[in-house]
């Protein structure tokens, strides 16, 4: 194409090709799948993007494109012909590979790049993208092949478009639990417990009721005074079956089956839809729910917080807390101020996802804006 028809494309396809580029090389990973040319990048982004505001049967396209010789692939399904890569041919296919997983395989062929078949596995490194909804993509790609979770590096949303880098975001002086959702090892288990606070999060997401997660230090209870009594939904004895999936079985107790972690770290985050927070402490052992959070007396009122967001470019900034969102994000910011050596997680209705932690260094709450990274 001589004009790109999304012109983010254009805009961003060096930016990403240099990304890429530069991780694979960094890797040192001779498995790791070739680095994308701009030209590629552009065309694929530019077809996901109409893809996207196609309908087929009425459904709105979901669909997964890798950048992969089909000659790299493990066990593809492949087509006889292969297909142009263009949105009617995308959104006619979505379908077919909605489920997670399923990939489109991109590859050039007689100088063309075309649609080959599709793929359930990815070399390290492979250039993903995501349509995920109406003008919105992501850019991912995994940093070991064995490995089952996909690293964000993008995010186009019509004509918004963010880099990610969740390294700009200094999480030291807050609690650990934090670094664990902001910057997630990679784990090669879909079932790996390590990432249990992300799974929460992108649950909490999920239900689009929004909500609030508490997250409390187990050995005490001075979180209490920031809740109104009595708690509308109290857990007594305290649900300990995500806290130990975490921890492992013990011994002569049922070994956890796939998918376990899954449907327990849902049910808990369908906790959150209930009005009010929902409590748990750091070793993952539901405390409560419906709870509503007060100002203990004698505490002042939350006035600034510091809002930032892992993007390349971003800045941190101080906000009213009333600038950042609604009567949920007053509250967690209010509790974080009280409580802090607790932090708050913070779904909307519209998507957004806001982590509420005390910074010692600046003396405020600090409200990390993190649904790019959960998409």
């Amino acid at each position: 194409m001589a004009t790109p028809l999304y012109p983010a494309a254009r805009t961003f396809a060096g930016p990403l090709a240099d990304h890429f580029a530069r991780a694979t090389t960094a890797a040192g990973d001779p498995s790791a799948a070739p680095s994308p040319d701009p030209a590629a990048i552009e065309a694929m982004v530019d077809a996901g993007f109409w893809a996207s505001l196609q309908r087929e049967e009425g459904y709105a396209p979901e669909i997964s494109l890798v950048f992969l010789a089909p000659g790299r692939a493990v066990r593809p399904l492949l087509f006889a012909a292969s297909l142009p890569l263009g949105a009617r041919a995308l959104a006619r296919l979505a379908p077919a590979v909605k489920r997670p997983g399923i990939h489109l395989g991109v590859w050039r062929q007689d100088g063309e790049l075309v649609v080959w078949g599709t793929t359930r596995e990815t070399p390290s490194f492979c250039f993903v993208l995501e349509v995920l909804g109406p003008g919105l993509m992501v850019v991912k790609h995994r940093t070991r092949e064995d490995s089952a979770k996909l690293l964000n590096v993008a995010v186009f949303e019509g004509e918004e478009v963010k880099l990610l880098s969740p390294q700009s975001v200094d999480v030291a002086e807050h609690p650990p639990l934090l670094k664990s959702l902001i910057a997630p090892e990679p784990s090669g288990s879909p079932d790996d417990p390590a990432d249990v606070l992300l799974r929460l999060a992108v649950s909490m997401r999920a239900h689009r009721r929004g909500g609030t997660l508490l997250v409390v230090p187990a050995g005490t209870g001075a979180w209490q005074e920031s809740i109104v009594q009595p708690i509308a939904y109290a857990v007594e004895p305290r649900f300990t079956e995500l806290a130990e999936l975490v921890r492992g079985p013990a011994a002569g107790s049922r070994a956890p089956r796939d998918g376990d972690l899954g449907r327990v770290v849902d049910a808990v985050a369908g906790l959150t839809a209930v009005d009010g927070a929902t409590l748990i402490n750091d070793e993952y052992e539901v405390v409560a729910f419906g709870a509503k959070i007060g100002r203990p007396d004698g505490r002042s009122r939350v006035e600034r917080v510091i809002l930032s967001e892992p993007i390349e470019g971003g800045t941190s900034t101080a906000l009213t807390p009333v600038q950042v969102g609604g009567t949920r994000h007053i509250s967690a910011a209010q509790f974080a101020q009280d409580q802090t050596d607790s932090m708050a997680l913070v779904a909307s209705q519209d998507g957004r996802f806001t982590i509420f932690a005390w910074s010692p260094r600046d003396g405020l709450v600090h409200a990390h804006r993190v649904e790019a990274l959960l998409l």
